[in-house]
């Protein structure tokens, strides 16, 4: 039976972490009790992603108008004096 401590987990996180790798289950013990049991997650629902639906998706988060760097600049310069106040001389 593979048993851990609640103290156990800040100290021995690579044991957990290989016990559950392994595929076994681990109990959790706090104050000489069982409160819960570890059991490590299914991989097999992880699926490649389709190449062609991901260049949809990054497609969709391009912006519509692209802005050339000296406008840009002069844009941000504008918010900064609206947000903070005309800079000192």
């Amino acid at each position: 039976m593979n048993l851990i401590t609640t103290t156990e987990l800040r100290t021995k996180t690579t044991n957990l972490i290989a016990m559950l790798l392994a595929g076994k289950e681990v109990n959790l013990i706090h104050r000489s009790q069982i409160i819960g049991v570890m059991i490590p997650s299914d991989n097999s629902t992880h699926t490649p992603a389709n190449p062609e639906i991901l260049a949809q998706t990054l497609k969709a988060f391009e912006p519509n108008k692209k802005m050339l760097y000296g406008p840009l600049m002069k844009k941000y310069d504008q918010y900064l004096k609206k947000r903070h106040g005309q800079s000192l001389p």
